[in-house]
C-alpha cells in the first residue's frame, strides 16, 4: 500500500538561502501520514473516542539527501512497512519528481490513557493489512 501526499515548498519552510529548513521535513512526513490515515477512513478523532488511542513518533531515523527549495513541488510517498501488535513502522520517501530528497523511517506506537503501548484494534489491523 502506498499513499502519495502532494505538497509545495513556500518561504515559511525555508532558511535564509531557500533551502528547506531541516526540521520542516517532520511536518511534511507527519502531514503525510495523517493524510494516509485520513484517505483510509481512519479518523485518530474517533479511534481516540472509541479506543481511548492516540499514536506517538516513537523513533524516526531520517536520512537527509538533496535539499528542496522554494517553490517546489513535493510528494511523500508513505507506506507500511511493518505492522507489529502495539505499532505500525512506516517508510516515508519525500521527492522532487524522480529526485528523492529525504527518507524516514517511523515508528508510531498505539498508546492508551495511561501513555503505555496497548496492542493496535483488529479493526484497524485489517485496514493497515488490506
Amino acid at each position: 500500500m502506498m499513499h502519495e501526499f502532494a505538497l509545495r515548498v513556500y518561504i515559511e519552510d525555508t532558511d535564509m538561502g531557500g533551502i528547506v529548513y531541516h526540521a520542516n521535513y517532520l511536518k511534511f512526513v507527519e502531514r503525510a501520514r495523517s493524510e494516509m490515515l485520513r484517505g483510509l477512513g481512519i479518523s485518530q478523532i474517533d479511534l481516540n473516542q472509541k479506543y481511548d488511542l492516540l499514536f506517538v513518533v516513537r523513533k524516526m531515523t531520517c536520512d537527509y539527501i538533496l535539499p528542496a527549495r522554494y517553490d517546489d513541488e513535493l510528494i511523500v510517498e508513505t507506506s507500511v512497512k511493518k505492522l507489529r501488535r502495539a505499532s505500525v513502522i512506516f517508510q516515508q520517501d519525500v521527492k522532487r519528481g524522480d529526485e528523492l530528497l529525504f527518507q524516514a523511517e517511523v515508528v508510531v506506537v498505539a498508546v492508551g490513557a495511561q501513555m503505555r503501548a496497548i496492542a493496535l484494534p483488529d479493526e484497524l489491523r485489517d485496514v493497515f493489512v488490506s
